[in-house]
Formats: structure tokens, C-alpha cells, sequence
């Protein structure tokens, strides 16, 4: 008798749907490594493997390359009027805002109070602990993302 467990696992991993999002993803982190690394950007496996797996902003976005995956591999699977294509449709856009506006300013933000505090780090000559920049993404990376996740999801309903 087959374990219920690993037949829930083994229908999850084989749905079009979440590979359609899963390598959406993969593809835009890879990505995302290879052109950090061609700027220089990333030295060695250890950096590119960090930039795989951890790397928030850049080019693509993976974010909206995920979420438009999903949402498009929903509609083509599900029907454009099915509730779950309205959610995916929304939760997408919403992550989508989140990452190209509400991350961005937050990491704009970051990067003038580590350059205030840099400035008044040296005029005081107090110690300074910079705050962490995370960086969103521009409009034309959130673009390709999108973009990417559209094509791949497009490649795994209809093919």
C-alpha cells in the first residue's frame, strides 16, 4: 500500500500549476545570479549560491515572476472567471505593489539613514551600526518578471 503522505507530495510537485510557479521562480533566481555575476557583483560559487536562494530585488524579479506565473497558469488551467484565478489575480498585484513600491521606498529609506549616520558617525566620531537595505525593484525588473512568469506558465499549460 502507497504512503497517503508521499501521493499528496508526488500530486503537488507533478501539478502543472506548481511548476509552472515553482520554475518561474527558479528560472528568475538563476537568472538573477548569472547577471550579478557578469557584473561582478557576486566572486564565487558561495556568493552565487547566496544570490540564488536569498537575493531580494534586482533583475528579474522573482517576485512577480512567481506570482504572474501562478496566476496565469490558474487562469489557463482553472478558467479566467474561477475564484481561484480572482484570487491569484489580486494576491499577484499585491505582491507586485509590495515589491516594486512599499520595498523600494523602505530600502531608499535605509540607504539615507546609513548615509546620515555615516556623516554623523565621522562629525562626533561615535560608532555607527548601519541598517539593513533591502532593496525592491524597478519597474522594468518587475517587468521582466512578469514577463518570464507569463511565458513559462504559458510553456507548461499549453505544451
Amino acid at each position: 500500500m502507497r504512503n497517503p503522505s508521499f501521493h499528496y507530495v508526488y500530486d503537488l510537485v507533478s501539478s502543472r500549476i506548481f511548476l509552472a510557479g515553482f520554475f518561474s521562480w527558479f528560472l528568475a533566481q538563476f537568472l538573477k545570479m548569472v547577471i550579478d555575476y557578469g557584473r561582478g557583483k557576486t566572486r564565487g560559487s558561495r556568493d552565487m549560491v547566496a544570490v540564488f536562494i536569498w537575493k531580494t530585488g534586482g533583475m528579474p524579479s522573482s517576485h512577480s515572476a512567481l506570482v504572474t506565473g501562478l496566476a496565469t497558469a490558474i487562469g489557463f488551467s482553472q478558467g479566467g472567471s474561477s475564484p481561484l484565478f480572482v484570487l491569484s489575480l489580486f494576491y499577484g498585484g499585491l505582491i507586485i505593489r509590495d515589491a516594486l513600491g512599499v520595498r523600494r521606498a523602505s530600502g531608499l529609506q535605509a540607504q539615507a539613514l546609513n548615509r546620515l549616520g555615516r556623516e554623523l558617525s565621522q562629525k562626533m566620531d561615535i560608532p555607527f551600526l548601519p541598517v539593513k537595505e533591502v532593496s525592491g525593484h524597478t519597474l522594468s525588473e518587475v517587468c521582466v518578471g512578469a514577463l518570464l512568469g507569463f511565458v513559462i506558465a504559458t510553456g507548461f499549460i499549453l505544451l
